[in-house]
């Protein structure tokens, strides 16, 4: 005979974390919601921003590009990501090497470590944890929207600045700066 406790059914059973590609696959059904991409208001002179409920208690965000703008190179500390252009078309540049995480300001890169992608709408991808990145919208006359998706919810962000190939962390943000 088994006994239950009224406390057992009470407890909540511990849930997963979201996974790169659950990331993924959110980004993209989010930015599959014509309805929901069409009511982000759109700036001309700034970004704008919405903040989602994400899978897993993930932080997600709606963004808008104005033509012309980007984030500058940063970094989302130990967080994994995910992407998806929902209109318009960014380029991400990354670099495709595991930086130190701390007690370095300036960091001469090698030779071959640059990347660049083009997405278009419903192209995206997924990241690991310390990806070093920035976004643009190039167009000189057209919006872009993106959806992003974090998990753990983004603990802080580095901002850094590039000359050539030398790399230099400039500021760290968290996340009372944003929201």
């Amino acid at each position: 005979m088994s006994v239950s406790s009224p406390l057992s059914s009470a407890v909540p059973a511990p849930v997963s974390a979201p996974t790169q590609a659950d990331l993924l696959d959110f980004v993209r059904r989010i930015a599959a919601d014509a309805e929901l991409i069409a009511s982000l208001p759109l700036d001309p002179e700034g970004r704008t921003w919405v903040r989602l409920d994400g899978p897993g208690s993930s932080e997600a965000w709606l963004i808008g590009w104005p033509p012309g703008t980007g984030t500058g190179w940063h970094d989302h500390a130990d967080s994994v990501g995910a992407f998806v252009t929902a209109s318009g078309e960014l380029r991400e540049n990354s670099l495709a090497a595991r930086l130190p995480t701390d007690g370095w300001k300036t960091l001469e890169l090698t030779d071959g470590v640059d990347r660049e992608r083009r997405l278009t709408a419903g192209q995206g991808r997924a990241f690991g944890r310390h990806h070093l990145h920035e976004v643009l919208n190039e167009s000189p006359d057209r919006h872009a929207v993106s959806v992003h998706a974090y998990y753990p919810p983004l603990p802080q962000i580095r901002r850094y600045s590039r000359s050539g190939r030398f790399l230099r962390l400039e500021q760290v943000e968290r996340p009372e700066d944003w929201q």
